[in-house]
């Protein structure tokens, strides 16, 4: 039996919670709130197939314009989730880190998410990256105006820039040298990146699942996975059987 070529880092847009619970006779939140604990599983599962670093889209800048209710429901979320699943990421060791615009956030959410960060700061397990309140075009040009900043206070030559150091100025680079995800999933069949980590997913592979985002189970992670490991990665170069 072949070994999986398990990624480093997997991104997933976790998507369709809305539409589940349509289809159910219930209402939107109700299926954020199944998502929300349909997240803990799948991280679970992704810590014990040796995945390092899990990065979810939770909540986008974009999201901002859903109906009202829908939102303070989606800011209650990590409180919510931090507040049940505390424990167990503590005894996997899971570090939580979040990206995204903290400041805006209710009062409430933003001391909770805070509070993850400090409380999970030393854990050596799984990545749980969080991108709240996220979205790559406001990151892209935050990045360009911090770098430009410091490249005219300090005086620096431009034509010294390399994608390594811009990569720093991005929030993702606090995941270190697992920055760029290797997989990106996307449930519910939308095949889209809707404004999520676009620099950062240049080289991933992209898998588009069907399954609503509360349906997705630790079988189609694994599914997926072998889907990963069937792929070529060859980064815009050949095989050597290609040359």
């Amino acid at each position: 039996m072949v070994k999986m070529n398990v990624p480093q880092h997997v991104a997933i847009i976790m998507d369709g919670n809305g539409r589940w619970a349509q289809q159910r006779g219930l209402p939107r939140i109700a299926g954020h709130r199944a998502g929300m604990n349909n997240l803990q599983t799948i991280a679970q599962t992704a810590s014990d197939l040796g995945i390092k670093a899990l990065s979810v889209y939770a909540f986008s800048t974009e999201n901002w314009t859903r109906p009202s209710k829908e939102v303070r429901f989606l800011m209650n979320l990590p409180i919510d989730f931090f507040g049940t699943f505390m424990p167990r990421l503590m005894k996997n060791q899971t570090r939580v880190t979040i990206t995204g615009d903290l400041t805006t956030l209710p009062s409430k959410t933003r001391q909770v998410c805070e509070r993850a960060i400090d409380q999970t700061r030393n854990n050596t397990g799984l990545i749980l990256n969080f991108a709240f309140n996220y979205g790559a075009r406001k990151d892209l040009l935050q990045a360009i105006r911090h770098l430009g900043q410091d490249y005219q206070s300090q005086g620096k030559d431009w034509s010294d820039l390399d994608e390594a150091t811009f990569s720093q100025y991005l929030q993702t680079a606090q995941l270190g040298f697992l920055q760029n995800p290797d997989l990106l999933i996307r449930t519910s069949g939308e095949e889209r990146l809707s404004n999520f980590y676009l620099w950062e997913l240049a080289y991933a592979e992209l898998v588009f699942s069907s399954e609503y985002w509360p349906d997705y189970s630790p079988a189609n992670l694994k599914r997926d996975l072998e889907i990963f490991n069937h792929r070529q990665r060859r980064f815009g170069g050949l095989e050597q059987t290609e040359k």
